[in-house]
């Protein structure tokens, strides 16, 4: 008869039955349904363990490919790719760009498109220098260091000239260093000009008043809140602050006149701070021509093979960029740089 019968059905955590051994003893038996639940579980709790495993191995996997392109970053931030790029390369002709808002703080600094124009000068096999201008301007004072760089190296270096090439725009303190070069060529709808000054503000003070809002403002030296936005405005000083724009604005004149020569028509519109199309530019005396940087290279420099010495940003800092780190300052960036008010 069997140990079981319809009447006697295990349940879950019932005690197991005694069977007799093949020596005679006696050892415990699990009813059926109670082994295939306690096999079920051991399959499952294997399975769970074999995911983790798998789950750690691609763990440690990802683990491993994110160090290693950080390490690889690392690496070729401290230690670039590639050796010299006059070893690399026979004849060309060197190009620079200068590109955003010309500003200590920006890629188009003076440090940066010095050391790069310094580099395209010494190269034994440059024979001749582009600057790749893209430029609404931005610190006279940054300009006028490139400018004056630009000078002094095409007097060390008189065999190498420099020409100047406008793409979209290039005003006011973009202008400036392109006053610089040997020549200047720009495309036919090329903004070029806006020789001139400007700065601005807000006053608030009506503002304040309408609010209930008591300035108060503690100096020494009488002329230390010069120009304060929440005080009203004083007619001396807005004398005194025109005098410095109009001495910014003759210096830059100065620098035009030195750079272009008597190439410049008798127009005194030139320095009023009105911005040019290239066609305009080029009967103005502005630019000495119409085309971009491919076309100077290959028409007027006989030298078509462009080397670019431009600084560029370090693979570091465009990895951070990638990740949207710097996504509020590129935009602020893109504002700044397509927008008409010309610093």
């Amino acid at each position: 008869m069997s140990d079981w019968n319809s009447d006697n059905k295990p349940e879950w955590g019932d005690a197991p039955v005694e069977n007799q051994s093949s020596k005679g003893g006696k050892r415990p038996s699990l009813p059926p349904e109670s082994g295939r639940d306690w096999k079920l579980i051991e399959k499952l709790v294997l399975s769970l363990q074999s995911e983790q495993r798998k789950s750690r191995r691609w763990g440690i996997f990802f683990k491993l490919l994110t160090f290693t392109y950080l390490f690889a970053l690392l690496f070729l931030f401290k230690f670039p790719l590639g050796g010299s790029l006059d070893a690399a390369t026979g004849a060309h002709t060197a190009l620079v760009e200068i590109d955003g808002v010309i500003a200590a703080d920006e890629l188009a600094s003076a440090d940066n498109i010095v050391g790069s124009l310094r580099e395209a000068f010494e190269a034994d096999n440059s024979v001749a220098v582009v600057l790749r201008i893209n430029s609404g301007g931005g610190s006279p004072v940054q300009s006028g260091y490139v400018y004056d760089e630009i000078r002094r190296l095409r007097g060390e270096h008189p065999d190498k000239k420099v020409y100047a090439v406008i793409s979209d725009i290039g005003a006011s303190g973009a202008y400036y260093i392109a006053a610089a070069a040997d020549e200047i060529y720009a495309d036919k709808s090329s903004l070029v000009g806006s020789i001139g000054v400007v700065a601005g503000g807000f006053g608030f003070t009506e503002a304040m008043e309408k609010v209930g809002v008591d300035r108060r403002l503690y100096t020494a030296g009488e002329n230390k809140a010069f120009l304060d936005p929440f005080s009203p405005e004083d007619g001396e000083e807005v004398a005194f602050w025109q005098d410095v724009l109009k001495t910014t604005h003759k210096q830059f004149i100065e620098k035009v006149r030195e750079g272009r020569g008597d190439r410049l028509v008798d127009d005194e519109r030139i320095f009023s701070g009105l911005v040019w199309s290239g066609e305009q530019a080029l009967e103005l005396g502005l630019v000495d021509g119409l085309g971009s940087a491919s076309h100077v290279a290959r028409q007027v420099i006989g030298e078509e093979d462009l080397v670019d010495y431009s600084r560029r940003k370090s693979p570091l800092q465009g990895f951070v960029d990638q990740f949207g780190v710097s996504v509020g300052n590129a935009l602020a960036d893109r504002m700044m740089e397509t927008r008409f008010e010309l610093r």
